[in-house]
């Protein structure tokens, strides 16, 4: 059995094409997404659709969310005062997001689950009832078992930090999908996960940046060469 997840695609419809194109070569038996499907890039709406059209299941990412609650980012927001500008920024991007994709779309995001399963296969955005808050890469052993062990899965997939690791634990492997757009790892290539026979293995993939560059300088998104400059770093890019 070999399952695909695939995360983080924040608009990013260039870069999910790309990982298309590289699953028809992995042929896996099951497809999930992992959130965080159209905030964040020049064509959310696009993006909602060919995930639809694919059928791909998945789960609620925390910028899904916030599209109809925007009170849960400033909730978190207000934990980190030296980000300020940041948040506002990102909140300023929903009102546009939300106009190009209307209701029907956002009625199907508000219908997405907080986990998914399959066999011994558990997937969250982040933590289990935790959009906003997940383990680093760099997590002990005893944060992660805290934070996934309730779960009961023989493997843990999560997303939401744009970094992808891999790491055995006793009875269970946590794994990160790291994200198809807007890397915080260094890497500009989309990032997604491969579970073959119980085996986690990230996979990276190329695709043609400066065409989702152009679409970002065309969208009239609010804030879109800030998100540009962190697709172009392939890391998080402070606001200027």
């Amino acid at each position: 059995m070999r399952i695909a997840i695939v995360s983080d695609v924040h608009g990013n419809l260039t870069a999910l094409e790309a990982v298309v194109a590289d699953l028809k070569r992995c042929a896996p038996d099951v497809l999930f997404h992992g959130g965080d499907l159209a905030h964040g890039g020049g064509r959310p709406a696009e993006v909602i659709d060919r995930i639809r059209e694919l059928g791909w299941a998945g789960v609620r990412g925390n910028t899904d969310e916030m599209l109809w609650a925007p009170e849960a980012l400033r909730k978190f927001a207000a934990g980190l005062p030296g980000l300020q500008d940041t948040f506002a920024a990102i909140e300023e991007m929903i009102p546009r997001t939300c106009e190009w994709f209307g209701e029907e779309r956002l009625g199907w995001l508000k219908t997405l689950p907080l986990v998914q399963r399959h066999g011994l296969l558990a997937l969250v955005h982040a933590k289990p009832n935790d959009l906003w808050r997940a383990p680093l890469p760099e997590a002990g052993d005893g944060e992660l078992q805290d934070a996934y062990q309730a779960l009961n899965a023989g493997t843990v997939v999560y997303a939401h930090i744009h970094q992808s690791y891999v790491r055995e634990l006793p009875g269970m492997t946590v794994a990160n999908t790291g994200s198809v757009s807007l890397s915080y790892d260094g890497d500009t290539r989309a990032s997604y996960l491969i579970v073959d026979e119980g085996k986690p293995v990230i996979r990276r993939v190329e695709y043609d940046l400066d065409r989702e560059m152009d679409v970002l300088r065309r969208c009239g998104l609010p804030h879109a060469e800030w998100i540009g400059r962190t697709l172009r770093a392939g890391r998080y890019v402070p606001r200027a």
